[in-house]
This record gives C-alpha cells, sequence and structure tokens, in this order.
C-alpha cells in the first residue's frame, strides 16, 4: 500500500502571503494578502492585472532567492505508512522541520508494519517478505528474553513496584520493546505529524531524488506537493522540477569512489579507532572557548575584564543559581541577551550510534551532523550497534541478536544478487545498523541537548554519548564542563520544584546528589 499523506491544516493563500510580505517591505503600510489578487477590484481587467503582478513578484521573488517571505506559510502533514529509513535518511535529516513520531520504544510494532517497495523485483519478493518475517518474529522472542532482566533492574530501582504488578508488567513491556527494537528492520513503517514552511516544500521537491531512498522520498515528496497544489494551485508556477539522482553530488562522488574499488571496511576501521572505543569523541573545539563566552557575557553586561574575570563570567551565564532561566520548563536560552552568549563555544564530535538511537538524536535539530551515504558504507559485513541490556543478558538474548542480524545481512545480499537495487536492500538491515557520522554544535545548543539526554529515562545510547560528551567537554573545557547536567541537577541548583520534572517517569534514582563522574545505569 502507498504511503498516505493528508493536508490536516495550511496557512491560507501561501502565495497571496508572500507577495503581501514582500510588497509591505516598501510600503508605508501592511499589504492585507486578501488585496494581493485584486478580489476587492470592480473592473475584471484590474483584477487581472493584479493577478499578472502577483505572479510575475511570485515568480521574481523565487528566483532571485529572496526565499524568506515562502517561510510565513506552513502545511501540517499526517503522513503514513512510510519507511524509517526514509524518515531518518529524508525527514529528520535537516533543521527546519516539526515532527511528532509514533514511538517505538512504547508502541508494539505489528508484523505486518512494513514497507515493500513498489518497484521490487518479482523474484526478489519472497526474500524480501521472508527476511521481515524473520527479524520480526526475532523482535517478538527477544521482548520475551529481555522481560526477566529488565523487570529484575527496574525492581531494583523501585522495590515498591511488587505492590504495583499492572504498572511495573506495563514498564518492563515497554523497556523490553525499547531493546527488542534493534533487530527490527528499516523497512519498519510509522506514522508521523509533519510541519513544515513552504520553502521547505519547494526544497523538498527540488531535491527528492537523492540517495538513499530516492523512490521511496519522491513518491512521498509528490503527494505532499499534490496536497498542497489542492489547497493553492497557484504554487505549482513555482515548484522546480526535481534534480536527477544521477546529476546530485552525492551520486556522482559514489560513483568515483565506489565504483571499482570500494572500501566500507577500510572506512569502518579507520573511524572506530579514531574513537578509541567511545560512542562520542571530541574531535574539535575552539581553543578559547572559555575565554571567547567570558568576553560575550562582557560585552552584554558592559564590564570590564577586571570587573568580570572569565570564570566568574562563564558562572553568570552556565551556573542554574546566577542564570535561573536555565531552570524554565521552556528552553527560554535563545531569547535572553546573557544566554545568547553561549553561542560562541563549539565542539565537534566522531560518534557512533545504532540507527535507531541516531534517528532520535536527529530530533535536537541544532546540533547538526554529517550523516552517511549508506549506499557507501554497507557492505556485506554485519555492521550493528548491540543494546547493552542485550550485552548484559547474555545467552538466549544474545542469540537471539546475533542470528537476526546475519539473518538480515544475508536477506540483503540475496536481494541484490537478484537484482533489486541497494535502495531495496538496505530496508531490510536491523535498526542495530551502526551510523557513523561527525555532528557539531555551539554550547548554547549543545548544554539543551545534554540538559535533555543526560537523564536517565533517555535513551541508552544518546545518554551514553551525552555522558562521554560532557566529560570530554570538561577535560578541555572545565569551566563550561562543569556545569553539563542533566534536567534534575539543573533545576535543583535554579532552586525549581520539583526536583525531578518528569512526575511518574522518575527514573529512581536521585541523580541530582551524583557527581557526573559517577552517574551509572544500565536500562
Amino acid at each position: 500500500m502507498p504511503a498516505q499523506v493528508r493536508l490536516v491544516a495550511a496557512f491560507p493563500r501561501p502565495v497571496d502571503v508572500a507577495v503581501a510580505a514582500a510588497r509591505s517591505c516598501y510600503s508605508p503600510q501592511l499589504v492585507p494578502p486578501a488585496k494581493v489578487p485584486g478580489e476587492h477590484l470592480a473592473e475584471e481587467e484590474a483584477r487581472q492585472a493584479a493577478l499578472a503582478r502577483r505572479d510575475k513578484l511570485a515568480q521574481s521573488l523565487y528566483l532571485a532567492g529572496h526565499h524568506t517571505t515562502f517561510q510565513h506559510a506552513h502545511f501540517l502533514f499526517a503522513i503514513e505508512g512510510v519507511s524509517r529509513q526514509f524518515v531518518w535518511s529524508f525527514l529528520h535529516a535537516h533543521p527546519f522541520a516539526n515532527s511528532e513520531q509514533v514511538s517505538q520504544r512504547y508502541v508494539p510494532v505489528a508484523e505486518d508494519a512494513v514497507y515493500e517497495p513498489p518497484t521490487l523485483p518479482e523474484n526478489a519478493k519472497a526474500e524480501y517478505q521472508s527476511t521481515v518475517a524473520h527479524l520480526h518474529a526475532a523482535y517478538r522472542q527477544l521482548v520475551e528474553a529481555l522481560s526477566p532482566i529488565a523487570e529484575a533492574e527496574l525492581l531494583a530501582r523501585f522495590p515498591t513496584w511488587k505492590r504495583h504488578p499492572e504498572r511495573l508488567a506495563r514498564q518492563t513491556q515497554r523497556k523490553a520493546q525499547e531493546v527488542a527494537r534493534a533487530v527490527l528492520p528499516l523497512a519498519t513503517l510509522t506514522s508521523l505529524y509533519h510541519t513544515i514552511s513552504c520553502l521547505t516544500l519547494f526544497r523538498y521537491r527540488r531535491l527528492c531524488a537523492q540517495a538513499d531512498v530516492p523512490e521511496e522520498t519522491r513518491a512521498v515528496v509528490e503527494a505532499m506537493v499534490a496536497e498542497a497544489l489542492r489547497w493553492d494551485p497557484t504554487l505549482e508556477k513555482l515548484f522546480q522540477e526535481p534534480i536527477a539522482l544521477e546529476e546530485t553530488p552525492e551520486y556522482r562522488c559514489f560513483l568515483e569512489f565506489h565504483s571499482a574499488s570500494p572500501q566500507p571496511a577500510a572506512f569502518r576501521e579507520e573511524f572506530d579507532r579514531q574513537l578509541g572505543g567511545l560512542s562520542s569523541r571530541l574531535m574539535s573545539w575552539g581553543q578559547r572557548n572559555q575565554e571567547a563566552v567570558a568576553a560575550a557575557v562582557r560585552a552584554v553586561l558592559g564590564v570590564t575584564e577586571a570587573q568580570l574575570p572569565t570564570t566568574e563570567a562563564i558562572r553568570l551565564v552556565l551556573d542554574p543559581s546566577r542564570n535561573t532561566l536555565l531552570g524554565e520548563e521552556l528552553n527560554l536560552t535563545t531569547l535572553s541577551k546573557l544566554s545568547r552568549a553561549l553561542h560562541h563555544a563549539h565542539y565537534t564530535f566522531a560518534k557512533k550510534l545504532s540507527h535507531a538511537a541516531d534517528s532520535q538524536d536527529q530530533r535536537h535539530r541544532m546540533t547538526p551532523a554529517a550523516r552517511p551515504l549508506l549506499w557507501a558504507v554497507v557492505d556485506e559485513e554485519p555492521d550493528v550497534v548491540v543494546p547493552k541490556l542485550v550485552q548484559h543478558a547474555g545467552g538466549k538474548a544474545l542469540s537471539l541478536f546475533e542470528d537476526a542480524v546475519s539473518r538480515a545481512w544475508e536477506g540483503a545480499q540475496k536481494l541484490l544478487r537478484a537484482g533489486a537495487s541497494r535502495e531495496h536492500a538496505l530496508y531490510l538491515l536491523p535498526n542495530a545498523l551502526a551510523i557513523r557520522f561527525v555532528e557539531s554544535a555551539d554550547l548554547l545548543n549543545l548544554h539543551h541537548k545534554h540538559r535533555m539526554r543526560l537523564c536517565y529515562n533517555a535513551q541508552e545510547e544518546i545518554w551514553q554519548a551525552s555522558w562521554e560528551e560532557a566529560e570530554q567537554i570538561a577535560a578541555v573545557d572545565p569551566e563550561i564542563g562543569r556545569f553539563l547536567l542533566p534536567p534534575c541537577a539543573v533545576r535543583k541548583a535554579a532552586g525549581k520544584t520539583p526536583i525531578c520534572p518528569e512526575g511518574d517517569r522518575f527514573c529512581g534514582i536521585p541523580v541530582w546528589r551524583l557527581q557526573r563522574k559517577d552517574y551509572r545505569r544500565l536500562i
């Protein structure tokens, strides 16, 4: 079944709004969008002239790159029946969108919730379906195998849950399926609400034919465009035709480096060697990060270095007891003159996460990353991140996981031999697929990310990566690193109550009493 794309809500008259905004820049008064097409005019000739002026100005703005005018109008799409691979590769690979997606951590995955490419060769369909069925069976078996150890870990934190068997069973189920999803194929279906501006939709159309999922991406984007055109047909004059896959720089580079002598294994080995056993390794940072932040603070407050030394300046902006905005539920730092001083420190990390974990890491849109072209880094050798709970459980759980991973790669290779495309084969690989990438952030946005992901409720791999990052930053910039803390510690320092903001989701450990070096978690 093809993806279902439905326009739930949209700004009225997107083109009229863009033109009205542009004309208002040169008008003593704001131009109402309703007046742009000339509907208020009595004469038909005058109305036609107004429409012609609107269309000419809209195209002129578009071609000249004056695109902020097209960011005012937004579209909210309900998208169903798309693969997790497509969402990771395209919808969430850029910062200019907002999504709310069905969670694999908390929602059981149905056996038939799988994307099957419409162009999959007939002689490859049986293998595709067989591999998917095997992985879904492994998922269900792994949930069962992991449940006892998940329950034991939960009871170690919450002994009183013995008196609440329904709650214990529900949380055990969620934790087991959160980890077991590692063996689900990337073809697993998902649904989401996705909001973008008119400008982003233009960009989607222009670059929808790109690796790693050009067929599915093109189909979904064309459905989004069709919905937008039903809403405002005047948009049709502005949409450009997609750039051909063969004309994209990634495709040309892929052919250049991987046609004759592909070496994905060599790349993986080199990258992992540089990680040195970490999941996130600090590669580079501003050599005077602390001084830059301090100088920015002094510039905001209009004081000298003699009045405000570097250590105290950093404390003013990063210590929640001094900058109490850090303890607010809303992330107010981008609106605060003082907090914006954090923009001037920068850090870059080499990272390795599973596909599932990176799909969540992507949601931090202001810590951008250069993620891999999977066509170039995946070969016939299984390459995964093994969940900690699976490693800890060992025995049957580890055996189920390893068998599922082997079966996924075997199925992918059989598809390629049957004439299927790389796009088709990738759908069979599991959520545990290792993703290696480089990610950068300024301190303002990294601070927010760490505040969210150092919480013990965060996904295991992202928590681990965030902990490693905070420790490494503390080693090079100690006055900054000491304030990279989980939400409970930030709120305690800011004098906010309750200290843990998670309510019934409290992890059971008073992390705010611990030093960061002593943080430990398994599940």
